[in-house]
């Protein structure tokens, strides 16, 4: 019976066993990295440096852009190096802080999608009200609120996982550190705080989804109060990205977490990891951009520069 203290590295599984399939993933992973490093790093830069592109939106927008960043730079990088050079270790304090960065930056970028959710129904269901009730330090106050929670978030799952005593080696079934692969090599008896931490947090993740949905219900009966289509399309056209968005997220998530175990393989498994944990930020920046005009004229105006430039 070996316990946390006793282990100095974890085994992370392996994205393929032939070597010329593990080149492959290499590939595959770096660019999907590149894309998203591409992608959001050109949101953030036409965020910043477009001073027409100062609004509430497009401010939590760079905010998004910074999550995203953050989560594939958190687990992708070691995934790339495992690949490249057929290995399985990662360190036991690497484990906890990949652990730790990755829940940081997930769940702050579920809270900042929940706050865009409101910054979208203000400007529709309540325009007169929008430059009180999302002024600049509101704004400031609710992004900051969103990091903050993202950070506690993290530090109480990563400080009770880990101080949970470890009974059953240190194979992990997962590419990168995640919480319910460390339960199983836990105690069963020593697994019920990190639970019932787990339960506060799907009530929290839930009444984030109620809030969402009821927000876009009521943003649906205000578009469609409007008499003219024209006049519809141009009110909706600007939240399209933004279920569009959550959708990704929560459904690669939540069938990743809450698929019948009828259903379970290491293949399918690993598959769904990639999906939700490597996929949405490469695309969010693509989905953003696709049917926002203003920001595909910042990037367009962005990438013109730079290239003047040289």
């Amino acid at each position: 019976m070996s316990n946390s203290s006793s282990i100095g590295h974890f085994l992370l599984l392996a994205l393929a066993d032939t070597r010329q399939l593990q080149l492959l993933h290499f590939c595959l992973l770096l660019g999907i990295s590149l894309a998203a490093l591409l992608g959001n790093g050109l949101i953030i830069s036409a965020v910043a440096c477009g001073h027409h592109l100062h609004t509430p939106m497009f401010f939590f927008l760079l905010n998004l852009a910074l999550s995203d960043l953050g989560s594939i730079c958190t687990t992708v990088p070691k995934a790339m190096h495992n690949s490249l050079w057929d290995t399985r270790n990662i360190s036991y304090k690497g484990c906890a802080a990949q652990l730790f960065f990755f829940m940081f930056f997930i769940s702050a970028e579920f809270y900042l999608l929940t706050i865009m959710c409101y910054d979208r129904y203000v400007s529709i269901c309540k325009p007169l009200h929008y430059g009180t009730l999302l002024g600049s330090r509101a704004c400031a106050h609710m992004a900051a609120a969103a990091w903050a929670s993202g950070f506690l978030y993290s530090l109480l799952h990563t400080a009770n996982t880990f101080s949970l005593p470890l009974c059953h080696g240190n194979a992990l079934g997962q590419f990168f550190c995640e919480i319910p692969q460390i339960l199983k090599l836990s105690c069963s008896n020593s697994s019920l705080r990190e639970l019932g931490l787990i339960a506060v947090s799907a009530c929290l993740l839930l009444s984030c989804f109620v809030f969402i949905v009821f927000s876009y219900v009521q943003i649906f009966r205000a578009v469609l109060r409007i008499p003219s289509e024209q006049g519809r399309h141009k009110a909706f056209s600007p939240c399209l990205p933004h279920p569009a968005v959550v959708s990704l997220f929560l459904s690669t998530g939540f069938f990743a977490y809450l698929k019948p175990p009828s259903m379970t393989s290491p293949s399918l498994d690993l598959a769904l990891s990639v999906l939700y944990s490597v996929v949405p930020p490469a695309l969010n920046p693509l989905i953003y951009s696709l049917r926002n005009q203003e920001l595909k004229a910042a990037v367009r105006t962005l990438i013109t520069g730079c290239f003047q430039e040289h």
